[in-house]
């Protein structure tokens, strides 16, 4: 990783001081409280339940029931329920729709960036690296995710079990949370010597099934990152060097020639924010893409040239 290729600071140095250091980093001090704060919900809810008889929510990052009322079901975890030959129940149904329908329209990796704590770790690793200026590492391919992806559900048909929530990692920091962290320990240290040492991001963006079924969940999210400033781009490289899936930076930035529009449209971005709080110039927000109002918008211009 280099530094930054205009004033020679590291990413996002030039936008703290453009815009200060609270608003560089406004998305991921955000992240950051989300995670916590779901995990801690988990965490707190049976000492309020105890002195109050209220649950705020029980059960898992599986499936959990908000206020006794909300039932919410990882539809991952759901599907690999369905391999194994296990018919789920109607709340168990019910909670995997609610949650499915949230990340089909603010974008399926969401997860990723806002709730998953796993991600808190290959963060660290990543500013780590860029901090030291490591370069290079071992390359594994993208689609190797989707191999893993499939192996999980071919084990739950193979096992009759959702065997692959044995080892996920956020399922066994969660039960560590919970329990004590013991084997969660090691299960951290290894995802992020994998991200300091072996490749960047090589977890998140290589390895890991449930971001990957999130991706493919998103792919056709409302809500999206632009480039709605482009235009203001000073090609400082910002934020390519700190996104976590950085070939979605490239077609928003770089397409306007080639007739491409500047919504970051791939299903692998996080929607993490990064690139909006790093950019000096204010190149990106985020923003509802509604395919029917860029339709008519379209069929606008067309008629104006045709007049």
């Amino acid at each position: 990783m280099v530094a930054n290729t205009k004033i020679g600071l590291l990413p996002g140095k030039e936008a703290i001081q453009a815009k200060g250091w609270l608003k560089a980093h406004k998305w991921l001090i955000l992240r950051r409280l989300s995670q916590i704060t779901i995990l801690g919900l988990f965490i707190i809810s049976p000492w309020i339940a105890k002195e109050t008889e209220i649950w705020l929510i029980k059960g898992n990052l599986a499936s959990s029931l908000v206020l006794d009322i909300l039932p919410l079901t990882d539809p991952y975890v759901l599907i690999q329920s369905l391999f194994a030959g296990t018919i789920p129940i109607f709340t168990g149904i019910l909670g995997a729709f609610i949650v499915a329908l949230f990340y089909f329209l603010i974008g399926g990796r969401v997860y990723c960036s806002w709730v998953c704590p796993i991600n808190i770790v290959t963060d660290i690793a990543a500013w780590l690296r860029s901090q030291l200026k490591l370069k290079g590492g071992t390359q594994i391919n993208k689609n190797t995710r989707f191999w893993v992806l499939g192996f999980t559900l071919l084990l739950a048909l193979i096992t009759g079990t959702i065997a692959w929530e044995l080892i996920n990692p956020v399922s066994m920091v969660f039960r560590g949370a919970i329990f004590g962290m013991g084997l969660a320990w090691g299960v951290i240290i290894a995802i992020f010597i994998l991200d300091f040492i072996v490749s960047r991001r090589v977890w998140c963006g290589s390895i890991c099934p449930v971001g990957t079924f999130y991706s493919l969940l998103g792919k056709q999210s409302i809500l999206r990152v632009n480039a709605h400033q482009r235009e203001q781009c000073d090609d400082c490289m910002d934020c390519f060097l700190v996104c976590p899936e950085q070939q979605v930076i490239k077609t928003p930035l770089n397409g306007a020639s080639k007739g491409f529009h500047s919504f970051i449209d791939s299903s692998q971005c996080t929607n993490c924010g990064r690139c909006i709080d790093v950019c000096a110039e204010d190149v990106f927000r985020f923003e509802t893409r509604i395919p029917f109002k860029k339709n008519t918008i379209q069929n606008l211009d067309n008629k104006h040239l045709e007049n």
